[in-house]
Parts: C-alpha cells; sequence; structure tokens
C-alpha cells in the first residue's frame, strides 16, 4: 500500500488533540493513522516535549521531501573531484561543463554544478555547511550566499552623450566576426586614487589590464595608448566607452591610434557587456576594498594572464590568447 504524507490539517488536528493530552494511540485512531506514523512525527518535530506547530511541522516535511534521494548531486567521485579541483583552479561552472568531456569522458551540465554546491548548505544558503561536506561558494565569481534570478537595473537619470552615440556604430561591430572591436573601463576604489584601466577585444575576449595613477582623462589616455598601440592597425578599428569623466579624451584616442571611439547612452552597462562581464572577473581577484596601489605589475600581469588562459564557451573552448596569437600570425 502506498504511504500518504500527513496533510496540514493532520497536523492541525493532532496539535488540537495534544492539547487535549490524549495518548499517541488515541490520536492514531481519531485521524486514521498508525501509531508509528504518530510517533516519528512527535520524534521529528516535537524532540525533548516542546511545543508541537503544525504548520512548521509542514513546511520542515515538505523541504525535506524536495530534497529526498537528492544528496549526490554529481554523477561519480571522478565527477565530483574534477568539478571540486576545476572550481579551485577560479574555473566557473559552464567551463567545467564544457571542458568535461573533452578531460575526463564524462558529462555534467552548469546547472547540475550550481545544485550540488548550494546543495552542501543547509536552509537553501542561510544555514552550515553539511556534514562531510565544503563550502564551494566561494570558488564562484559572484560568490552569493543563495541563488538568485537574473535581472536588470532599472535606467537612472538620462544626460546628453559626449561624443559619438553608440548608435552610429558600425552594426558589423555587434557580429563578433572580425578582431579589432574593443570596448574599455576603469576600476575604481574607495582605498586609493589608483585606478585600474581594462580593455577587452570583443571577439577574442582578450583583455588588457593597466594600472594608472589617477582616473583622469590624461592617465586614462595614457594607458590606453601604450597597450594598443603595440598592436597592428587593423587590431583597433572601434573602442566603445561609457561616459565617466575618464573617457573625455576619445578625440586624443582616435589621433594616436586612429581608432574610432564610440559612447554607450548613460547608464547602459549592458552596451558594453563583455567588459562589465570581465570587470567581475578581475574583482574576483581584486574585491571591492583593494587598494589598488599596494598591487604590484606582476601581479596585475598574473591576473591578466590568468583570464586570457580562460577557456571560453563561445570560442569553443578555447582561450583568448590562443585566438589572438592565430589572428597575430594570420
Amino acid at each position: 500500500m502506498k504511504y500518504i504524507h500527513l496533510t496540514i490539517v493532520e497536523r492541525e488536528k493532532i496539535q488540537k488533540l495534544l492539547w487535549q493530552k490524549k495518548s499517541l494511540r488515541y490520536i492514531a485512531q481519531k485521524i486514521g493513522r498508525s501509531v508509528s506514523s504518530i510517533s516519528r512525527e512527535m520524534k521529528r518535530n516535537c524532540p525533548s516535549k516542546r511545543k508541537y506547530t503544525p504548520r512548521k511541522a509542514h513546511e520542515r516535511a515538505v523541504v525535506k521531501r524536495t530534497k529526498r534521494g537528492r544528496e549526490d548531486r554529481l554523477k561519480n567521485e571522478d565527477v565530483r573531484i574534477y568539478v571540486k579541483q576545476k572550481l579551485k583552479e577560479n574555473w566557473s561552472p559552464e567551463q567545467i561543463s564544457g571542458c568535461i568531456k573533452r578531460d575526463i569522458k564524462e558529462y555534467i551540465s552548469h546547472e547540475a554544478i550550481y545544485q550540488y554546491i548550494y546543495s552542501e548548505i543547509h536552509r537553501n544558503g542561510y544555514g552550515t555547511v553539511r556534514k562531510q561536506a565544503e563550502d564551494l561558494r566561494v570558488y564562484l565569481k559572484r560568490r552569493h550566499k543563495r541563488r538568485v534570478k537574473k535581472g536588470m537595473r532599472r535606467c537612472q537619470r538620462i544626460y546628453n552623450t559626449q561624443g559619438i552615440s553608440i548608435d552610429c556604430r558600425p552594426k558589423s561591430v555587434e557580429t563578433r566576426k572580425q578582431i579589432g572591436h574593443w570596448e574599455g573601463d576603469s576600476i575604481v576604489s574607495k582605498k586609493s586614487k589608483v585606478i585600474l584601466n581594462t580593455l577587452v577585444e570583443r571577439k577574442t575576449g582578450y583583455v588588457f589590464i593597466t594600472k594608472a595613477k589617477s582616473g583622469t582623462a590624461k592617465e586614462t589616455c595614457t594607458a590606453v595608448v601604450s597597450r594598443l598601440s603595440i598592436l597592428p592597425p587593423q587590431f583597433r578599428k572601434t573602442l566603445t566607452l561609457d561616459n565617466g569623466s575618464e573617457n573625455t579624451c576619445h578625440e586624443e584616442l582616435t589621433h594616436l591610434l586612429g581608432i574610432r571611439c564610440f559612447k554607450c547612452h548613460p547608464y547602459h552597462s549592458w552596451e558594453r557587456g563583455t567588459n562589465e562581464n570581465t570587470n567581475g572577473l578581475v574583482r574576483w581577484y581584486l574585491p571591492k576594498g583593494t587598494d589598488f596601489d599596494t598591487i604590484s605589475d606582476e601581479q596585475i600581469s598574473a591576473i591578466e594572464f590568468a583570464l586570457n588562459t580562460r577557456p571560453r564557451k563561445r570560442l569553443g573552448w578555447k582561450t583568448p590568447l590562443q585566438m589572438m596569437r592565430v589572428a597575430l600570425k594570420g
């Protein structure tokens, strides 16, 4: 005979009969359940003779039911070892999913990896780490305590764009079929005047990270010119920037590099989505509050190299460095 779980109505009847100080056998007869079922209900939800609350007992039962038989989210021990190893090497779940078949002849989706990571924590992320488990959330780029739905921030006040609008940028840039289209931004810290200038190539995802003494237009211009000038002219087609004061040097960049500069609409950061995503990866190495003045050029170069040697899904799991080298040789 198939077992049917206790309902909230039955639990409320149990509470009422307990108030009347009825025995477990009497309660079982009244609601048509076995004595053992009532006994287990008391042990789970009323230890040490504490007050029985039907609502909390029912919520606890529903949560337990949804997690039943799902402790081991990944297929086998080899997969779990591989996933943990790559997470600790700063790979994202999507990168792991894309490369696991090539590396150990197994398959697992990135969603299963996320579920595995968060299933190791009690109370949907608010509780403690489960026994013999490890908190792997610290290896995720965003380090969210719980999984949250994706969304977009609302636009704020709109100002006039200084420079050539992104609306005038060639539509071919959006296809990512040509190398030479860049996005630029600055990463700032409240701890120092030193900033980081980031430049990301849209097709390959190749990134330049450069320290600048300040966030002035002059320093930003110097940083951009120092990095892009080492590339052949055909790799310097366009540069998309935001409307920050540090980017008012767009005319000088065009003069020195021969690159066409375009400005995003105010508060439309997704128009530089590649750059925003890359800045998020940089923040994984240098979280908010980091004093960039204490970070050496060697450390910046190491972070830049790490990002340029990360396999990317849209590149067929090749790295930005591999793609850039092929393009330069061609």
